[in-house]
């Protein structure tokens, strides 16, 4: 998609939170649960009509290209069939030389190969016809795409305004309330979709400092480790529902549930690397998917009562701290 789309990084603010709070409503956690998770997915429906669209149009383009395939060999049929048609029509009646069997034989062959080329030139046609409608349904459905394209940069604008706005009230009010010693981190992530022009065009290692964030708006994340798992990962706390994106371009390795980790979602991002995404609340991608830079690949799930995003960072099958790619 070429059109301009909201920066995946955008502005991003790194700063210590000092809050040290005993469980109370007005926690990291349970701040960031009472946002309206709606507010963090404005043009989620939007996103998942332009996913179906693009779907779609591959069909369609798959099947235009069976089709001229389909009519180029039936064309090649015809003609092969009636270039002999012609040779022995010419024969005339020299067949009668070698008796009336010979002559009855030629005659039906003859009518088998004019049999033969109606019915090649009626397929042409009818392939022709089908190519031709294909083709309106595509550009019916490119239209679609672009004016849905142009819907989902409008609300992604519209959400990561609302959300830093709403994000920084509740920072201001948590903080005459905090003290010093948390072990939380507060992070803003920008809005992005698919096709995001900043996207990142190097690989996976050349990110490491700047790595996008998986979920858009404030998040307050702090280091985790599941069992199992041989380094640190991240817990993003967020409201129940967050969009979770690919932070890079990569191929779907693993999406179901797995042991502590809940539903995750493992992308192969090339060159051994590989990002983890666990504790979801539903999982949109399966395994095989090919999945842009910005591709939402699920939300945030709340199982054992936080809602919050388990993030990894594998080389090989090595874990490595994701606070040094993400610049924390």
């Amino acid at each position: 998609m070429k059109r301009p789309w909201l920066s995946f990084l955008g502005s991003m603010l790194v700063a210590a939170s000092a809050t040290a709070l005993s469980p109370t409503p007005d926690t990291p956690q349970n701040a960031a649960q009472t946002a309206d998770p709606a507010k963090r997915d404005l043009g989620g429906n939007a996103e998942r009509r332009l996913s179906e669209l693009n779907r779609e149009a591959q069909a369609g383009k798959l099947e235009l290209d069976t089709l001229s395939k389909d009519a180029d060999a039936a064309h090649a049929r015809t003609v092969t069939r009636g270039r002999v048609y012609v040779r022995l029509a010419k024969a005339g009646l020299l067949p009668v030389g070698g008796g009336f069997d010979a002559f009855v034989e030629h005659a039906v062959h003859l009518e088998r190969l004019r049999s033969a080329i109606g019915r090649d030139i009626a397929l042409e046609r009818e392939l022709s016809a089908r190519r031709i409608t294909l083709g309106r349904r595509l550009m019916e459905l490119e239209t679609r795409r672009s004016t849905l394209e142009g819907e989902v940069q409008a609300m992604a604008q519209a959400q990561t305004a609302l959300l830093s706005e709403q994000d920084r009230s509740d920072a201001f009010a948590r903080a005459f309330s905090s003290s010093v010693g948390s072990a939380h981190t507060a992070v803003y992530g920008a809005g992005v979709g698919p096709g995001d022009p900043a996207a990142p065009s190097s690989g996976f290692a050349t990110l490491k400092g700047r790595l996008p964030f998986p979920i858009t708006g404030r998040s307050e994340i702090k280091t985790a480790r599941r069992p199992g798992s041989e380094g640190p990962g991240l817990e993003m706390f967020a409201p129940s529902g967050s969009v979770v994106r690919a932070v890079h371009a990569g191929r779907v390795a693993f999406a179901d549930a797995y042991a502590a980790y809940g539903r995750t979602v493992i992308l192969d991002h090339g060159g051994g690397y590989y990002t983890v995404s666990a504790n979801l609340g539903s999982i949109e991608v399966k395994v095989g998917d090919d999945v842009p830079f910005g591709t939402r690949i699920g939300t945030v799930g709340s199982g054992d009562g936080a809602a919050r995003l388990y993030f990894e960072i594998r080389v090989g099958t090595n874990t490595v701290a994701p606070a040094d790619w993400f610049g924390i």
